[in-house]
């Protein structure tokens, strides 16, 4: 891996924070619905994210 300054760390660190924010809440609101073509589009937004985070967590180890 590249050596990685403060400040794209700081950036990465954002992101990441981010992405799990937006994990939490639609997998939340996926939950909190009884529609189901609404709790499958949630859910596949969540995983959507995860995705994102798994990626970005790559560029730290």
């Amino acid at each position: 891996m590249a050596q990685l300054s403060e400040k794209e760390l700081s950036s990465l660190n954002d992101l990441l924070a981010d992405e799990e924010l937006l994990i939490k809440k639609f997998s939340m609101l996926a939950k909190q619905t009884e529609d189901m073509e609404i709790k499958q589009k949630f859910e596949q937004i969540s995983q959507q994210h995860q995705g994102h985070f798994n990626s970005l967590y790559e560029y730290l180890k």
